[in-house]
C-alpha cells in the first residue's frame, strides 16, 4: 500500500477520534480539578491521538517504514507508561476514599452512642430529682418541729450533687471520641 493512503488512513482515524482526546484535553485543561489519575487517563488518550496523528504526518513526509515505526513504538510506550500510573494513582485514590468514608462512617455511631448516653444521665437525673423530691417531702412531713430540717435540706443536694457529677462523668469525652479520629493519627499524615 502506498504511503499517501496509509497517511490518509491514520489521518481520518486521528479525526475520528476526537470524541476521546477533545473531552481529555477538556480534562488536562481542568488541571486541579480533576484526580491525578483522571488526568494521565487523559494524557495517555492525548499521547496516543497525537501518535497517530504524527503518524500520518510522517507517512507523508518520509519514504522508509523506520521512523513512522518508531514514531509508533515510542509513542506505544509512552501511552502505556502514563495508562499504567493512572491505573495506579486510581487504585490509590479508591482506597484513600474508601478509608475516608470509613472514618465518616464512624463518626455518627460515636455521636450516636454519645447521644444515648446523654439521654440515659437525662433519665438518670429525672428518675433522681423525683426521687429527692419524695424523699424530701417524706423527711418533711415526719420531721420534729424544730429539728430535722437541716437533714431534709441535705440529702437532696447531696443526691443531686452526686447524680450531676455521674453524669457530667458519663457525657463528657475527649475531643477524639467525639470526632472518630485520634490526635497521633491526624498528626502523622499531611495532605
Amino acid at each position: 500500500m502506498a504511503q499517501p493512503v496509509l497517511a490518509l488512513g491514520a489521518a481520518l482515524l486521528t479525526v475520528s477520534g476526537s470524541v476521546w482526546y477533545v473531552p481529555a484535553l477538556a480534562d488536562l485543561r481542568a488541571g486541579a480539578d480533576r484526580p491525578h489519575s483522571r488526568r494521565s487517563a487523559a494524557a495517555a488518550c492525548v499521547s496516543a491521538w497525537s501518535t497517530a496523528g504524527t503518524i500520518a504526518a510522517l507517512f507523508l513526509v518520509t519514504e522508509g517504514w523506520w521512523i513512522p515505526a518508531l514514531t509508533a513504538a515510542a509513542g506505544a510506550a509512552v501511552t502505556l507508561g502514563l495508562r499504567a500510573r493512572a491505573v495506579v494513582r486510581r487504585r490509590y485514590e479508591a482506597e484513600e476514599t474508601a478509608r475516608h468514608w470509613a472514618q465518616l462512617r464512624s463518626g455518627p455511631t460515636v455521636a450516636a452512642d454519645r447521644s444515648r448516653n446523654g439521654r440515659t444521665a437525662f433519665a438518670a437525673l429525672v428518675a433522681t430529682g423525683v426521687a429527692t423530691a419524695a424523699a424530701t417531702s417524706a423527711l418533711l412531713l415526719t420531721a420534729r418541729p424544730g429539728g430535722g430540717y437541716w437533714l431534709a435540706a441535705a440529702v437532696p443536694a447531696t443526691l443531686v450533687a452526686l447524680f450531676l457529677l455521674i453524669a457530667a462523668a458519663v457525657t463528657h469525652s475527649p475531643a477524639h471520641v467525639r470526632t472518630g479520629r485520634h490526635p497521633r493519627d491526624v498528626q502523622g499524615r499531611t495532605g
